[in-house]
């Protein structure tokens, strides 16, 4: 397995180093990212494939008398977002736990805002994660995508030859299947190869 399998699904030695990479190397992106997401005080957030914790800890700060889900398939991932994040969960303010997007193990209309950062490249079955999500949205919610590949290069392609099962959307290809799952009022925004899109449930 080559070193770089581990964005997608980190897994022993190499998936720590790759986690603890990725909280580094996604922060400029997140960061910037995050600022199309307007959140209340005490806003419930859901943050999809989780990686290393890295954002659950901004959204915890961007929401100081809120709650941040996480979710994650590797279990490398969930352990450094606990560990990472273990204050908060001590309070009662965060949990994360291990499994996919396609069965999310919330109840509906349940969270505020969900985010997915660097990892819809990765869902296997993209229309039913997308319909989990909304469905765990309340009405009026927002899912937030930020993805540091755009799809508008060619040196995209490098990424998606290197690392199996990944797939790099343009920002009309989530659009459309953003408005299959049901979403509305979606918003576009783009910064060097960045992109990040919001949708509305």
């Amino acid at each position: 397995m080559s070193f770089f399998e581990n964005t997608r699904k980190p897994v022993g030695f190499g998936g720590k180093i790759m986690v603890a990479m990725m909280n580094l190397g996604h922060s400029p992106v997140a960061r910037w990212g995050l600022r199309f997401l307007e959140l209340a005080p005490d806003a419930r957030v859901l943050d999809c494939g989780c990686g290393g914790g890295a954002n659950i800890k901004r959204l915890l700060k961007k929401c100081p008398q809120g709650i941040v889900r996480g979710v994650d398939y590797s279990a490398v991932s969930v352990e450094k977002a606990r560990n990472l994040n273990r204050t908060a969960i001590q309070k009662g303010r965060c949990a994360v736990w291990q499994g996919s997007v396609e069965r999310i193990i919330f109840a509906k209309d349940w969270f505020d805002a969900v985010t997915a950062f660097e990892t819809v490249y990765f869902w296997s079955d993209l229309p039913q994660c997308l319909r989990e999500v909304r469905r765990v949205l309340k009405p009026g919610g927002t899912f937030l995508i930020c993805n540091e590949s755009n799809g508008d290069t060619d040196k995209d392609e490098k990424w998606t030859e290197i690392i199996g099962g990944m797939t790099i959307y343009k920002d009309i290809e989530l659009k459309a299947y953003l408005e299959q799952a049901g979403f509305q009022n979606i918003q576009i925004h783009k910064r060097k190869n960045w992109l990040c899109v919001t949708a509305q449930k």
